[in-house]
């Protein structure tokens, strides 16, 4: 959390020469943390409520706390399900909607719910998290990171005692992928599990010397039961070198244990977030086709239980899709993608056509649809506004607020929407990007002019809200803020995403710099000699491509600042 406010500080003050006084009431890198996070609504069985987590962030702790809450899906007074000084999260409801499966202190836990009767489920030394209830009620599937040699937890608890009380902690791997991010993968592995859902001891359901779901790619949850509970798919990457492969295929294996079947060998690229349809027909699934290239596009595929055959849903759709939720019928698929900085909602057939666009203008994320079919229920938010839930009905219309947990604090900074903006880039290209302007922004005066350049480079700025690089802390500290959607982002299309490829530093600078001059020009308001511009990771690496090519004769940047750039 430090770390963060750090950060974020030290990229404003960069540009503190730059900026004129603002008034005291600014939207601050303090008041953003003050934000109460509101996350991943689960619509209860009966389609009547919504269960949803939200974040606070606890100064004197230095960390952020989340509990659970329930609320009627029509509206209505909001019940909070836990509480105390450890975070309570992944709600998710029962089959018969009677009880609550969520993860505490490193474990899965059930209860009432109206938050009576909190009972431990698990109780594995190498702690669980995830939980996925079965369709019969009975088993509650979960995921833990274990030592690939062993076969029940003493085991687990043993070696890891071993490394506690060792003096060496050196790190040895015959592996590549040894290391993602900032946390080491050379020891463990994450496999699924199941547990009687009251409690008892958790088998192994995917045992060996590899990563289920693939920690590296995988979504929160890649891992489902079939409609009869005697079935679980999941994710695994079956290649020797992981580091250079994409190949997650699905796989699936009895409940009582045994051999996976791998279903989907034949494609080399991703597989992700498998979903039964109802019937246990077909298993839905998103799935890349090029392997070894992260930034393909994302497709809906379908697998025939009794045919082995798969067929592309989305077939023509030149978007990237995000997130997918099935119709209570199993006709029909929605799903989220990603679309010039937004991510509406569209409806497709199982047997495919042409996806329908149902709900436009919104930011969607963790998409449910009720039981009833009735409701649609989303996370929106904008860079404007921070992430509520919303719904709409089962053919897109009637969105609304659920919630308004923010609404009051936020009232009080009055944050201005971003504008969307386009230009020609290289070769001629229409480019796409969004400027967001001071709170109190004033037309008649000079404000210095930020670039903010996003990373990926295969992703985007999207209209949505944020608690790295916020628009909105650097505007309301006196920019003007512009945010290109160069080469290389997602929700142009797939050539637009391909044309990074091999080109870092040339069309995609090209499109950033026209950008810049661009909006300078259209402008008045804009300080030509007050610009500067910071990215982080790949937009890191942009500006360290123009602090070496700051020639432009349009304008120069006066300042950069890179986060995590390569060379």
């Amino acid at each position: 959390m430090k770390r963060f406010v750090i950060a974020i500080s030290v990229f404003v003050l960069a540009f503190a020469s730059l900026a004129t006084a603002q008034e005291s009431r600014r939207f601050t890198v303090e008041e953003l943390l003050k934000v109460r996070r509101v996350g991943d609504p689960q619509v209860s069985p009966d389609g009547r409520r919504v269960a949803l987590t939200i974040g606070d962030v606890n100064f004197d702790a230095n960390k952020t706390i989340t509990h659970i809450y329930v609320m009627p899906l029509d509206g209505g007074s909001m019940k909070q399900l836990t509480s105390g000084d450890r975070s309570a999260t992944s709600p998710r409801w029962s089959p018969d909607g009677k009880k609550i499966a969520y993860t505490t202190g490193g474990q899965i836990w059930v209860m009432d719910n109206d938050g009576d009767h909190k009972g431990q489920v698990t109780k594995i030394s190498t702690s669980a998290a995830a939980p996925v209830w079965s369709p019969d009620g009975k088993w509650i599937a979960f995921t833990s990171d274990v030592y690939p040699d062993c076969s029940d937890d003493d085991c687990n608890k043993r070696k890891d005692e071993e490394a506690d009380k060792s003096k060496v902690k050196a790190h040895i791997t015959t592996r590549l992928l040894f290391r993602h991010w900032d946390e080491w993968r050379d020891v463990k592995r994450t496999h699924v599990f199941i547990v009687s859902s009251k409690g008892g001891t958790a088998r192994d359901l995917t045992p060996g010397d590899f990563d289920s779901p693939p920690y590296a790619v995988a979504g929160d949850v890649d891992y489902a039961f079939s409609p009869d509970s005697k079935e679980l798919a999941y994710l695994r990457n079956p290649d020797k070198v992981e580091a250079i492969s994409t190949n997650s295929d699905i796989y699936i294996v009895p409940i009582t244990g045994g051999m996976g079947r791998n279903l989907t060998s034949r494609n080399k690229g991703y597989e992700d977030s498998p979903m039964y349809t109802k019937d246990g027909l077909y298993i839905i699934y998103r799935s890349q086709a090029t392997a070894g290239f992260e930034a393909d596009r994302w497709r809906l595929m379908a697998y025939n239980r009794a045919t082995g055959a798969t067929a592309e849903i989305t077939r023509g759709f030149d978007l990237q899709v995000e997130e997918a939720a099935l119709s209570p019928d199993g006709n029909s698929v929605y799903f989220t993608a990603a679309e010039r900085g937004h991510a509406p909602i569209y409806k497709v057939a199982l047997a495919g056509g042409i996806p329908q666009k149902i709900v436009s203008d919104v930011f969607a994320s963790g998409l449910q649809v009720s039981g009833d079919g009735n409701s649609l229920v989303f996370v929106n938010s904008s860079m404007a506004m921070p992430a509520e839930i919303y719904r709409a009905n089962g053919t897109g219309g009637g969105v609304a607020a659920v919630t308004n947990v923010n609404g009051d604090f936020m009232a009080r900074f009055g944050l201005r929407k971003a504008e969307e903006v386009e230009w020609a880039g290289a070769l001629g290209k229409k480019i796409h990007g969004f400027i967001v302007k001071p709170a109190n922004f004033d037309a008649t005066r000079k404000y210095p002019l930020v670039v903010l350049i996003h990373g990926g480079p295969q992703s985007a700025w999207n209209d949505n809200w944020g608690y790295r690089w916020n628009p909105q802390v650097f505007a309301n500290n006196g920019y003007i803020v512009f945010a290109p959607n160069p080469r290389g982002s997602i929700g142009y299309g797939q050539q637009f995403v391909n044309e990074i490829s091999g080109d870092w530093g040339g069309k995609a600078y090209t499109d950033i710099m026209n950008g810049t001059a661009d909006v300078i020009r259209r402008n008045s308001f804009i300080d030509k000699n007050r610009i500067g511009a910071a990215g982080a990771s790949y937009g890191g690496y942009m500006i360290n491509w123009i602090e070496g090519h700051n020639n432009d004769p349009r304008f120069r940047f006066k300042v950069l600042v890179s986060h995590d750039g390569v060379y």
